[in-house]
């Protein structure tokens, strides 16, 4: 049984092809990625942007950032 919401979406993918599963998978991180940085939540929970926690989720996130241009680089060129 499918979730509408799937089927919707499967239906959209169909539809247009250069919307595939990695390109909604890339939008979802950058929204991510965006929320983490900018330290965005949900109202009646707790801060947590000015805390170690969260200093180690931006100082991995910005390594991972830079692994990735390592990777797409070293594609890139050779």
């Amino acid at each position: 049984m499918q979730i509408p919401f799937a089927a919707s979406m499967a239906r959209v993918l169909r539809l247009c092809p250069t919307m595939n599963w990695l390109v909604w998978l890339g939008i979802a991180m950058v929204i991510a990625v965006f929320a983490a940085v900018t330290g965005l939540k949900p109202k009646g929970t707790r801060p947590v942007a000015h805390t170690r926690m969260m200093g180690m989720g931006r100082l991995v996130l910005v390594a991972v950032a830079i692994i990735f241009v390592y990777v797409a680089y070293r594609a890139h060129t050779g």
